[in-house]
């Protein structure tokens, strides 16, 4: 199925932490929106990769996103095979979004890094006309050019390139980390972790607060491009024209 946004997350819950709002807000606005996790997550200290599962489907109900589907490439081990590029390479083709989402290439865990590496080279080995993964025929196998990566921030951040407003589906955002309760709360047999500490929330809704109050709104998250942002004019509004 053709999507308009497609945002691939390392593990389970990453996607929600940088750009749930955003997930939201396109999906609110009619935008066709597909997630992609690399990983079940299955080497995380709490929950399974079943329970995982389960919680993402709950979140992508949250956010309003078509499907959500898990590569269920080995936790810890993403780009590791060879393999991996030649299948996100073909995951990009048969789906041909428009715009791709991924982790921001500088991140505390080696996962977030590693995400970002491969899903930048399958978008740009995706539009190789002479480029054939393994195995790829048919439809899937047709060269396609994405417009561009948005890379988002998971643990760290940066100066962003431009943030989106998502005050009005902040909510959700909220809702959709809420699902992963196996990695956000600290239950009675819960391994005590950074993730389930009340300071990882404040973290990402401290960042979120900081890109919003900058551009003059409650909440917005902040994305990263490596090609200049065109504008038309220095105008930020084009009132009455």
């Amino acid at each position: 199925m053709a999507v308009d946004l497609l945002v691939f997350g390392p593990h389970p819950d990453d996607l929600e932490i940088g750009v749930g709002g955003i997930v939201a807000r396109h999906a609110a606005l009619g935008f066709s929106v597909g997630l992609c996790d690399l990983t079940a997550g299955e080497l995380g200290s709490n929950g399974t990769a079943d329970e995982r599962l389960k919680e993402s489907e709950a979140a992508r109900k949250v956010l309003g996103a078509v499907w959500r589907e898990n590569l269920r490439w080995p936790d810890r081990r993403i780009g590791k095979d060879p393999a991996h590029l030649d299948e996100a390479v073909r995951f990009i083709r048969q789906h041909r979004p428009r715009v791709v989402a991924a982790p921001y290439w500088i991140d505390r865990h080696p996962d977030h890094a590693a995400a970002s590496a491969v899903v930048t080279e399958a978008v740009f080995n995706s539009g190789l006309r002479k480029y054939s993964p393994t195995g790829e025929t048919g439809k899937a196998g047709e060269p396609w050019k994405v417009e561009w990566i948005c890379y988002y921030f998971i643990n760290d951040g940066a100066s962003p390139s431009f943030v989106v407003d998502v005050s009005e589906y902040y909510g959700r955002k909220r809702q959709a980390l809420d699902c992963h309760s196996s990695q956000f709360q600290a239950g009675p047999n819960a391994v005590g972790t950074r993730l389930n500490s009340p300071l990882f929330r404040q973290l990402i809704e401290s960042r979120d607060a900081q890109f919003g109050a900058q551009a003059g709104v409650t909440w917005a998250e902040g994305l990263v491009v490596r090609e200049p942002v065109v504008r038309q004019t220095l105008f930020k509004e084009l009132a009455g024209k």
